[in-house]
Protein backbone atom coordinates (compact mmCIF):
# COMPACT_ATOMS: atom_id res chain seq x y z
CA UNK A 1 0.00 0.00 0.00
CA UNK A 2 1.30 3.89 -0.30
CA UNK A 3 1.72 5.23 2.54
CA UNK A 4 0.37 8.02 3.99
CA UNK A 5 0.66 10.42 6.92
CA UNK A 6 -3.22 10.35 8.04
CA UNK A 7 -5.95 9.02 7.09
CA UNK A 8 -9.76 11.08 6.65
CA UNK A 9 -12.46 10.59 9.70
CA UNK A 10 -16.00 10.94 8.20
CA UNK A 11 -18.71 11.85 10.04
CA UNK A 12 -21.70 9.07 10.49
CA UNK A 13 -24.48 11.92 9.66
CA UNK A 14 -22.60 14.24 7.03
CA UNK A 15 -20.04 13.59 4.50
CA UNK A 16 -17.57 15.64 6.61
CA UNK A 17 -14.57 15.07 7.45
CA UNK A 18 -14.92 14.91 11.56
CA UNK A 19 -11.18 14.22 12.15
CA UNK A 20 -7.95 12.94 11.12
CA UNK A 21 -5.73 9.68 12.43
CA UNK A 22 -2.63 8.16 11.64
CA UNK A 23 -2.46 4.85 9.14
CA UNK A 24 -1.86 2.39 11.14
CA UNK A 25 1.45 0.28 10.16
CA UNK A 26 -0.21 -2.78 9.36
CA UNK A 27 -1.69 -1.35 6.69
CA UNK A 28 1.37 -1.31 4.73
CA UNK A 29 2.56 -4.44 5.40
CA UNK A 30 4.17 -6.64 2.63
CA UNK A 31 0.85 -8.41 0.51
CA UNK A 32 1.82 -12.08 0.38
CA UNK A 33 -1.15 -13.48 -1.79
CA UNK A 34 0.09 -17.07 -1.59
CA UNK A 35 0.15 -17.18 2.16
CA UNK A 36 -3.23 -16.00 2.37
CA UNK A 37 -4.49 -18.01 -0.45
CA UNK A 38 -3.15 -21.55 1.82
CA UNK A 39 -4.10 -20.21 5.15
CA UNK A 40 -7.13 -19.77 3.75
CA UNK A 41 -7.49 -23.09 2.05
CA UNK A 42 -6.82 -24.95 5.44
CA UNK A 43 -8.87 -22.63 7.55
CA UNK A 44 -12.31 -23.13 5.19
CA UNK A 45 -11.87 -26.94 5.85
CA UNK A 46 -12.12 -26.65 9.43
CA UNK A 47 -16.01 -26.46 9.22
CA UNK A 48 -16.65 -28.97 7.07
CA UNK A 49 -18.81 -31.80 8.81
CA UNK A 50 -18.04 -35.69 8.45
CA UNK A 51 -20.02 -37.77 5.95
CA UNK A 52 -20.08 -40.86 4.59
CA UNK A 53 -22.04 -43.71 2.84
CA UNK A 54 -23.42 -46.55 4.97
CA UNK A 55 -21.52 -49.53 5.65
CA UNK A 56 -23.47 -51.48 3.93
CA UNK A 57 -24.94 -49.40 1.28
CA UNK A 58 -24.87 -51.08 -2.22
CA UNK A 59 -24.77 -54.97 -0.65
CA UNK A 60 -28.12 -55.68 0.88
CA UNK A 61 -28.64 -58.38 -2.00
CA UNK A 62 -28.64 -61.92 -1.86
CA UNK A 63 -26.45 -62.94 -4.25
CA UNK A 64 -23.73 -65.84 -5.36
CA UNK A 65 -21.00 -65.67 -7.87
CA UNK A 66 -22.60 -68.31 -10.45
CA UNK A 67 -19.05 -69.73 -11.02
CA UNK A 68 -17.28 -70.90 -14.09
CA UNK A 69 -18.48 -72.54 -17.18
CA UNK A 70 -21.11 -70.50 -17.90
CA UNK A 71 -19.64 -68.24 -20.12
CA UNK A 72 -20.53 -65.00 -17.70
CA UNK A 73 -18.80 -62.90 -15.44
CA UNK A 74 -17.61 -64.18 -11.85
CA UNK A 75 -19.64 -61.00 -10.23
CA UNK A 76 -21.95 -62.28 -7.77
CA UNK A 77 -25.74 -61.93 -9.25
CA UNK A 78 -29.00 -61.75 -7.72
CA UNK A 79 -30.45 -65.20 -7.11
CA UNK A 80 -34.56 -65.92 -7.86
CA UNK A 81 -36.48 -65.63 -10.92
CA UNK A 82 -39.54 -63.78 -12.60
CA UNK A 83 -38.18 -60.64 -12.76
CA UNK A 84 -35.03 -58.75 -14.51
CA UNK A 85 -33.41 -58.50 -11.73
CA UNK A 86 -32.49 -61.85 -11.13
CA UNK A 87 -29.58 -63.07 -13.06
CA UNK A 88 -28.35 -58.89 -12.74
CA UNK A 89 -24.52 -58.03 -11.43
CA UNK A 90 -24.26 -56.51 -8.12
CA UNK A 91 -22.23 -55.92 -5.38
CA UNK A 92 -19.37 -54.49 -7.21
CA UNK A 93 -18.93 -50.86 -8.46
CA UNK A 94 -20.06 -51.01 -12.17
CA UNK A 95 -23.21 -52.64 -11.25
CA UNK A 96 -26.60 -51.46 -10.95
CA UNK A 97 -27.20 -50.56 -7.53
CA UNK A 98 -23.94 -51.85 -6.04
CA UNK A 99 -21.29 -50.08 -4.03
CA UNK A 100 -19.35 -47.20 -4.90
CA UNK A 101 -15.87 -47.61 -5.74
CA UNK A 102 -13.74 -47.00 -2.32
CA UNK A 103 -16.55 -45.71 0.28
CA UNK A 104 -16.14 -43.06 2.04
CA UNK A 105 -14.90 -42.97 5.55
CA UNK A 106 -15.90 -40.73 8.12
CA UNK A 107 -12.89 -40.86 9.72
CA UNK A 108 -10.99 -38.83 6.63
CA UNK A 109 -8.81 -36.09 7.57
CA UNK A 110 -11.37 -33.30 7.84
CA UNK A 111 -10.00 -30.38 9.20
CA UNK A 112 -6.08 -28.62 8.44
CA UNK A 113 -3.57 -26.96 11.28
CA UNK A 114 -1.66 -23.85 10.47
CA UNK A 115 0.57 -22.10 12.25
CA UNK A 116 -0.29 -19.60 14.59
CA UNK A 117 2.35 -16.96 13.49
CA UNK A 118 1.24 -18.00 9.65
CA UNK A 119 -2.17 -17.30 10.49
CA UNK A 120 -1.32 -13.64 11.77
CA UNK A 121 0.83 -13.09 8.58
CA UNK A 122 -2.20 -13.65 6.37
CA UNK A 123 -4.33 -11.54 8.10
CA UNK A 124 -2.03 -8.47 8.07
CA UNK A 125 -1.34 -8.98 4.11
CA UNK A 126 -5.58 -9.34 3.73
CA UNK A 127 -5.61 -6.13 5.89
CA UNK A 128 -2.81 -4.21 4.03
CA UNK A 129 -4.63 -5.26 0.42
CA UNK A 130 -7.86 -3.70 1.81
CA UNK A 131 -5.51 -0.33 1.77
CA UNK A 132 -5.24 -0.38 -1.82
CA UNK A 133 -7.57 0.39 -3.88
CA UNK A 134 -6.58 -1.16 -7.10
CA UNK A 135 -7.02 -4.55 -5.32
CA UNK A 136 -10.60 -3.34 -3.73
CA UNK A 137 -11.69 -2.84 -7.49
CA UNK A 138 -10.13 -5.76 -8.49
CA UNK A 139 -12.11 -7.65 -6.31
CA UNK A 140 -15.52 -5.98 -7.61
CA UNK A 141 -16.48 -3.29 -5.27
CA UNK A 142 -18.25 -0.73 -6.95
CA UNK A 143 -15.95 2.05 -4.61
CA UNK A 144 -15.41 4.45 -7.85
CA UNK A 145 -17.79 7.35 -5.56
CA UNK A 146 -15.79 6.30 -1.87
CA UNK A 147 -14.32 9.50 -0.58
CA UNK A 148 -11.05 6.94 0.19
CA UNK A 149 -9.54 3.85 0.78
CA UNK A 150 -9.37 2.83 4.00
CA UNK A 151 -12.40 4.56 4.83
CA UNK A 152 -13.08 5.26 8.66
CA UNK A 153 -16.16 6.78 10.26
CA UNK A 154 -16.73 8.48 13.43
CA UNK A 155 -17.22 6.68 16.63
CA UNK A 156 -20.67 7.49 16.33
CA UNK A 157 -21.69 4.78 14.08
CA UNK A 158 -21.42 2.11 16.80
CA UNK A 159 -24.22 3.76 18.59
CA UNK A 160 -26.68 2.99 15.64
CA UNK A 161 -29.21 0.60 16.68
CA UNK A 162 -31.98 1.22 13.22
CA UNK A 163 -31.92 -0.26 10.11
CA UNK A 164 -33.21 2.56 8.39
CA UNK A 165 -29.73 4.89 10.09
CA UNK A 166 -27.70 1.87 9.44
CA UNK A 167 -28.96 2.33 5.44
CA UNK A 168 -28.92 5.95 5.57
CA UNK A 169 -25.06 6.28 6.44
CA UNK A 170 -24.35 3.94 3.95
CA UNK A 171 -26.17 5.18 1.32
CA UNK A 172 -24.69 9.57 2.36
CA UNK A 173 -20.97 7.43 2.05
CA UNK A 174 -21.68 6.24 -1.28
CA UNK A 175 -21.42 2.64 -0.17
CA UNK A 176 -24.98 1.50 -1.42
CA UNK A 177 -23.97 1.10 -5.20
CA UNK A 178 -21.53 -2.19 -3.23
CA UNK A 179 -24.78 -3.33 -2.11
CA UNK A 180 -27.23 -3.04 -4.80
CA UNK A 181 -24.17 -5.50 -6.56
CA UNK A 182 -24.56 -7.62 -4.09
CA UNK A 183 -28.53 -7.97 -3.80
CA UNK A 184 -28.72 -8.28 -7.71
CA UNK A 185 -26.58 -11.06 -7.37
CA UNK A 186 -28.75 -13.63 -4.76
CA UNK A 187 -29.49 -16.40 -6.71
CA UNK A 188 -30.55 -19.78 -6.18
CA UNK A 189 -27.74 -22.03 -5.64
CA UNK A 190 -26.77 -24.70 -8.39
CA UNK A 191 -26.49 -27.92 -6.92
CA UNK A 192 -28.11 -30.32 -3.64
CA UNK A 193 -26.78 -27.72 -1.48
CA UNK A 194 -30.02 -25.64 -2.17
CA UNK A 195 -31.79 -28.75 0.17
CA UNK A 196 -29.08 -28.43 2.89
CA UNK A 197 -29.91 -25.23 4.29
CA UNK A 198 -27.85 -23.22 1.74
CA UNK A 199 -30.28 -22.10 -0.51
CA UNK A 200 -29.23 -19.01 -1.68
CA UNK A 201 -25.66 -17.38 -2.76
CA UNK A 202 -24.69 -13.90 -3.27
CA UNK A 203 -21.44 -11.78 -3.27
CA UNK A 204 -19.88 -9.48 -0.36
CA UNK A 205 -20.04 -6.38 0.44
CA UNK A 206 -18.48 -3.89 3.15
CA UNK A 207 -17.28 -5.25 6.05
CA UNK A 208 -17.96 -3.07 9.05
CA UNK A 209 -15.70 -3.28 11.37
CA UNK A 210 -15.95 -1.85 15.21
CA UNK A 211 -14.54 -2.01 18.52
CA UNK A 212 -17.52 -1.36 21.13
CA UNK A 213 -20.95 -3.10 19.95
CA UNK A 214 -23.53 -0.35 21.05
CA UNK A 215 -25.93 -1.73 18.69
CA UNK A 216 -24.22 -1.60 15.51
CA UNK A 217 -24.54 -4.97 14.83
CA UNK A 218 -28.10 -5.08 15.13
CA UNK A 219 -28.37 -2.27 12.69
CA UNK A 220 -26.35 -3.57 10.17
CA UNK A 221 -26.90 -7.37 10.08
CA UNK A 222 -29.83 -7.29 7.93
CA UNK A 223 -28.50 -5.51 4.90
CA UNK A 224 -27.81 -8.06 2.06
CA UNK A 225 -24.39 -8.34 1.58
CA UNK A 226 -23.04 -6.48 4.67
CA UNK A 227 -21.69 -8.66 7.07
CA UNK A 228 -19.66 -6.87 11.01
CA UNK A 229 -16.23 -8.09 12.55
CA UNK A 230 -14.79 -6.79 16.26
CA UNK A 231 -11.65 -5.34 15.72
CA UNK A 232 -10.33 -7.98 18.42
CA UNK A 233 -11.64 -10.99 16.08
CA UNK A 234 -10.62 -10.36 12.79
CA UNK A 235 -11.20 -13.81 10.53
CA UNK A 236 -9.53 -14.20 7.51
CA UNK A 237 -12.78 -15.73 5.72
CA UNK A 238 -14.12 -12.34 5.99
CA UNK A 239 -11.07 -10.25 5.31
CA UNK A 240 -10.52 -11.83 2.10
CA UNK A 241 -13.39 -14.31 1.11
CA UNK A 242 -12.33 -17.40 -1.20
CA UNK A 243 -8.63 -16.60 -0.71
CA UNK A 244 -9.27 -13.33 -3.01
CA UNK A 245 -7.22 -10.07 -1.53
CA UNK A 246 -9.12 -6.61 -1.57
CA UNK A 247 -12.35 -6.95 0.83
CA UNK A 248 -14.35 -3.39 0.89
CA UNK A 249 -13.91 -2.58 4.85
CA UNK A 250 -15.47 0.12 6.49
CA UNK A 251 -13.45 1.03 9.53
CA UNK A 252 -14.93 2.38 13.16
CA UNK A 253 -12.15 5.50 14.50
CA UNK A 254 -11.60 3.35 17.36
CA UNK A 255 -11.15 0.55 15.73
CA UNK A 256 -8.95 1.95 13.51
CA UNK A 257 -6.66 3.31 15.85
CA UNK A 258 -6.80 0.11 17.80
CA UNK A 259 -4.59 -1.75 15.14
CA UNK A 260 -1.35 -0.69 16.29
CA UNK A 261 -1.93 -1.89 19.58
CA UNK A 262 -3.07 -5.04 18.37
CA UNK A 263 -0.38 -5.98 15.41
CA UNK A 264 2.03 -3.41 17.08
CA UNK A 265 4.89 -1.54 14.59
CA UNK A 266 8.01 -1.99 13.53
CA UNK A 267 9.39 -0.64 16.54
CA UNK A 268 6.91 -1.79 19.16
CA UNK A 269 5.80 -5.25 19.37
CA UNK A 270 1.91 -6.10 19.70
CA UNK A 271 0.42 -6.10 23.06
CA UNK A 272 -2.36 -8.40 22.43
CA UNK A 273 -0.88 -11.12 20.07
CA UNK A 274 2.43 -12.61 22.21
CA UNK A 275 5.89 -13.36 20.25
CA UNK A 276 4.68 -11.52 17.24
CA UNK A 277 6.76 -9.04 14.96
CA UNK A 278 4.71 -7.45 12.29
CA UNK A 279 6.07 -8.20 9.09
CA UNK A 280 7.84 -5.44 6.84
CA UNK A 281 9.29 -5.30 3.65
CA UNK A 282 12.67 -6.15 3.24
CA UNK A 283 12.72 -3.08 0.52
CA UNK A 284 11.39 0.45 0.52
CA UNK A 285 10.55 0.15 -3.19
CA UNK A 286 10.13 -3.42 -4.80
CA UNK A 287 10.06 -2.60 -8.48
CA UNK A 288 13.61 -3.57 -8.96
CA UNK A 289 13.74 -3.02 -12.29
CA UNK A 290 13.00 0.71 -12.05
CA UNK A 291 15.69 0.86 -9.62
CA UNK A 292 18.39 -1.40 -12.05
CA UNK A 293 17.14 1.31 -14.76
CA UNK A 294 17.68 4.27 -13.22
CA UNK A 295 20.29 6.83 -14.08
CA UNK A 296 21.71 6.33 -10.50
CA UNK A 297 22.61 2.91 -10.64
CA UNK A 298 23.22 2.65 -14.44
CA UNK A 299 25.99 5.74 -14.25
CA UNK A 300 27.73 3.60 -11.86
CA UNK A 301 28.11 0.44 -13.83
CA UNK A 302 30.76 -0.81 -16.32
CA UNK A 303 30.34 -0.35 -19.75
CA UNK A 304 28.83 -3.22 -21.53
CA UNK A 305 31.65 -5.70 -22.77
CA UNK A 306 32.06 -6.71 -26.24
CA UNK A 307 33.08 -9.80 -28.21
CA UNK A 308 32.40 -13.07 -28.19
CA UNK A 309 33.23 -15.15 -25.43
CA UNK A 310 34.60 -18.15 -26.76
CA UNK A 311 34.89 -21.87 -24.89
CA UNK A 312 38.61 -23.22 -25.10
CA UNK A 313 38.36 -26.78 -26.92
CA UNK A 314 39.38 -29.44 -24.46
CA UNK A 315 43.34 -31.49 -25.34
CA UNK A 316 44.43 -35.11 -24.78
CA UNK A 317 47.74 -33.95 -22.72
CA UNK A 318 48.19 -38.20 -24.13
CA UNK A 319 48.09 -36.67 -27.56
CA UNK A 320 48.67 -33.09 -27.66
CA UNK A 321 52.39 -32.07 -26.39
CA UNK A 322 51.32 -28.22 -25.60
CA UNK A 323 48.62 -29.51 -23.30
CA UNK A 324 51.05 -32.19 -21.59
CA UNK A 325 53.56 -29.09 -21.32
CA UNK A 326 51.10 -27.78 -19.49
CA UNK A 327 50.05 -30.25 -16.85
CA UNK A 328 53.62 -31.92 -16.55
CA UNK A 329 56.06 -28.96 -17.28
CA UNK A 330 59.09 -32.25 -17.38
CA UNK A 331 57.37 -33.81 -20.66
CA UNK A 332 59.53 -32.34 -22.87
CA UNK A 333 62.76 -33.03 -21.12
CA UNK A 334 61.82 -36.20 -20.84
CA UNK A 335 60.89 -36.45 -24.38
CA UNK A 336 64.38 -35.03 -25.44
CA UNK A 337 66.11 -37.56 -23.18
CA UNK A 338 63.82 -40.33 -25.38
CA UNK A 339 65.17 -39.35 -28.34
CA UNK A 340 68.45 -39.47 -27.62
CA UNK A 341 68.27 -42.99 -25.93
CA UNK A 342 66.74 -44.05 -29.46
CA UNK A 343 69.90 -42.41 -31.16
CA UNK A 344 72.14 -44.28 -28.91
CA UNK A 345 70.29 -47.71 -29.75
CA UNK A 346 70.44 -47.15 -33.76
CA UNK A 347 74.23 -48.49 -34.00
CA UNK A 348 75.02 -51.39 -36.33
CA UNK A 349 75.51 -53.58 -33.29
CA UNK A 350 71.66 -53.06 -32.23
CA UNK A 351 70.13 -53.46 -35.70
CA UNK A 352 69.56 -57.31 -35.54
CA UNK A 353 67.99 -57.47 -32.40
CA UNK A 354 64.87 -55.21 -32.96
CA UNK A 355 62.20 -56.13 -34.24
CA UNK A 356 59.28 -54.55 -36.50
CA UNK A 357 57.50 -54.44 -33.75
CA UNK A 358 59.53 -52.11 -31.46
CA UNK A 359 59.70 -49.27 -34.26
CA UNK A 360 62.59 -49.97 -35.65
CA UNK A 361 63.50 -48.52 -39.70
CA UNK A 362 63.40 -49.80 -42.51
CA UNK A 363 67.00 -50.72 -42.83
CA UNK A 364 66.51 -52.72 -39.50
CA UNK A 365 63.46 -54.76 -41.70
CA UNK A 366 65.11 -55.59 -44.28
CA UNK A 367 68.27 -56.94 -41.96
CA UNK A 368 66.08 -59.15 -40.24
CA UNK A 369 64.12 -60.46 -43.43
CA UNK A 370 67.58 -61.37 -45.10
CA UNK A 371 68.65 -63.42 -42.01
CA UNK A 372 65.09 -65.30 -42.17
CA UNK A 373 65.32 -66.17 -45.73
CA UNK A 374 68.90 -67.38 -45.84
CA UNK A 375 68.02 -69.66 -42.58
CA UNK A 376 65.38 -71.26 -44.77
CA UNK A 377 66.27 -74.59 -46.64
CA UNK A 378 64.78 -77.28 -48.91
CA UNK A 379 61.09 -77.21 -50.74
CA UNK A 380 58.79 -76.36 -47.62
CA UNK A 381 61.41 -73.07 -46.41
CA UNK A 382 61.14 -71.55 -50.64
CA UNK A 383 57.42 -71.57 -50.58
CA UNK A 384 57.97 -69.50 -47.04
CA UNK A 385 60.27 -67.50 -48.29
CA UNK A 386 58.02 -66.89 -51.40
CA UNK A 387 55.72 -66.46 -48.76
CA UNK A 388 57.82 -63.94 -46.63
CA UNK A 389 58.34 -62.12 -50.15
CA UNK A 390 54.82 -61.40 -50.83
CA UNK A 391 53.91 -60.70 -47.04
CA UNK A 392 56.84 -58.25 -47.08
CA UNK A 393 55.13 -56.07 -50.47
CA UNK A 394 51.86 -55.50 -48.42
Amino acid sequence: AAKRPVVNVYSAETDAVAATVQLPEVLVAPIRADIVHRVHKNIAKNKRQAHAVANNAGEQTSAQSWGTGRAVARIPRVGGGGTSRSGQGCFGNMCKGGRMFNPTKVWRKWHRQTNQNERRVAICSALAASAVPALVFARGHRISEVAEIPFVLANTVESTTKTKDALAILTKHKALADIERCQDSKKVRSGKGKMRNRRYSMRRGPLVVYSEDNGVSRAFRNISGVELASVDRLNLLQLAPGGHLGRYIIWTQSAFEKLDTIFGTRSTPSSVKKYFTLPHPQMVNADLTRIINSDEVQSKLNAKKSGKHTVPRKLNPLKNLGAMLRVNPYAATARREEIKRQRRMKGPQNLASKTPDQGTTGKVKKLHYRQMTHSLKGEEDQQGAAFLTSFNKL
